[in-house]
């Protein structure tokens, strides 16, 4: 019996069942497609545009699905009204805060939000206490 075969049958041991079949595309891997329970396998970056308040409904609904990371052009809502802009910004901390991902601003026209399975970089800040 192979090495791949041997692993094969003790990982059919270790699930419990001989029926669960693992395909098979030579003797040296296992090809696995990636499936989630509603069909989506693909992490989609999907870029919006924020002119108004209303705008913000689709990123937080494509936020809410899980599978969506938005880069958020907020320049036209900046330009036009400020307030808006920070009611906006607060819904998308708020969905954010509720789906456990991570937001942030990079320059001074866009906003990046991911979702729970992923995080933002952020460089650390160097204080004049340390210098």
């Amino acid at each position: 019996m192979g090495v791949f075969k041997k692993i094969r049958s003790s990982l059919r041991r270790g699930f419990g069942s001989d029926d669960y079949d693992v395909p098979i595309e030579s003797e040296d891997y296992v090809h696995v497609t990636p499936e989630s329970e509603d069909g989506k396998a693909k992490i989609v970056v999907r870029p919006f545009l924020l002119e108004d308040f209303e705008d913000i409904k689709p990123v937080i609904d494509s936020l809410r699905e899980g599978y969506t990371i938005a880069l958020i052009n907020i320049r036209p809502l900046r330009d036009r009204d400020l307030i808006e802009l920070k009611r906006a910004i607060n819904k998308l901390k708020k969905t954010c805060d509720a789906v456990e991902g991570d937001i942030a601003g990079f320059g001074e026209d866009w906003v990046a939000v991911v979702p729970s399975f992923a995080s933002i970089y952020r460089e650390a800040k160097i204080s004049n206490d340390s210098i």
